[in-house]
């Protein structure tokens, strides 16, 4: 099968250049595994660290969103059969999605949404994921409540920021606040639902006063954490919650003390990495979700969509999201 990979570790400061096609034995499905045939992918900032970090002596296919049809299944397989349309995000200890075929267990795969298409359901898994576990099982938010709350998402135009604005907005009742800096990301933010957008490339206080908001109870960090993190302690209430997604060299977290903020870490391969008792909670989440969008009450969050899945339409992606100014989610279709 084809297949795209990182092959070198970086010289001369980037590997981008040895992202390249090369050709793998089709897997076979076995235990709880589909083998599912890749129609569509979309790219996440998980991709460029794993590539810029890589080091290995064998090539490894990246890639962590996909939408596929089922081609066979394991023996212990339950919950699918051959023809399903499937999509889900995978394992960061697997073989990923830039490739023809890809073995996914099926406890973190779900039924792709009905009414929308392949690109449009690929730009959703891993974020969908990321965000769904982010605000209601890290921050506490609960569905139909939090009616008093605030909650502020810092980086909210991108993939994450995208599909948490939505699940916030539309079903919960706290009150949203996103943060992007050039009027596109802006008005993005606010066609996704969000209550008020700011400026997170001017002092957050100063922002928040802006629109007559002192303080947030809870707090979405999903990029430069560590730029503004002082801010961000400032304008939590006492006894506030701050999540965090993104990987800050360093994070001192005496300053919370004072007012007993709780500090919360979202990482969405967990339950696939360690194979947690709860990995069908996966399967339940992308459910959930296909549902929400067939009813129309969430919507894809593909900004971009770069072509067949490739060498070099893969390296324009990467690119795009190391500048950290994506709007919404990369995406590619077929080979």
């Amino acid at each position: 099968m084809k297949a795209i990979a990182i092959t070198q570790a970086a010289q001369n400061g980037t590997n981008l250049e040895s992202l390249s096609e090369i050709t793998l034995p089709t897997p076979v499905a076995s235990g709880h595994d589909l083998l599912v045939e890749v129609k569509a992918i979309s790219v996440n900032p998980v991709d460029t660290k794993v590539r810029a970090g890589f080091k290995a002596d064998q090539p490894r296919v990246l890639g962590w969103d996909a939408v596929g049809v089922v081609v066979a299944t394991g023996e212990a397989v339950s919950l699918f059969k051959p023809g399903d349309e499937v999509w889900y995000a995978g394992s960061l200890t697997r073989p990923g999605s830039n490739s023809e075929y890809q073995l996914v267990d099926e406890r973190i795969a779900a039924l792709k949404p009905k009414s929308i298409d392949n690109a449009s359901s690929a730009a959703l898994p891993l974020t969908a994921i990321t965000a769904w576990e982010m605000l209601f099982d890290r921050l506490g938010v609960t569905e139909n409540g939090n009616e008093n709350d605030v909650l502020l998402i810092v980086g909210a135009a991108g993939g994450v920021g995208s599909i948490l604005t939505q699940l916030a907005s539309k079903l919960t009742k706290i009150t949203v606040i996103g943060t992007a800096s050039r009027p596109q990301s802006q008005q993005w933010v606010a066609d996704l639902g969000a209550h008020h957008v700011i400026d997170h490339s001017k002092p957050l206080t100063e922002e928040l006063a802006r629109i007559g908001v002192k303080n947030v109870t809870h707090v979405a960090s999903l990029n430069q954490t560590d730029k503004h993190y002082q801010q961000l302690i400032e304008v939590l209430a006492p006894q506030g919650k701050l999540a965090l997604i993104d990987d800050p060299e360093t994070l001192d977290a005496r300053p919370l003390k004072v007012k007993s903020i709780s500090l919360h870490w979202e990482f969405m391969f967990t339950r696939s990495m360690f194979e947690t008792s709860d990995m069908i909670e996966q399967n339940r989440l992308l459910t959930r979700v296909a549902t929400l969008i067939d009813q129309g009450v969430l919507q894809t969050t593909l900004g971009e969509h770069f072509g067949t899945i490739n060498a070099a339409n893969l390296r324009r992606a990467h690119e795009l999201i190391e500048t950290n100014r994506a709007v919404g989610k990369i995406v590619l279709e077929g080979f």
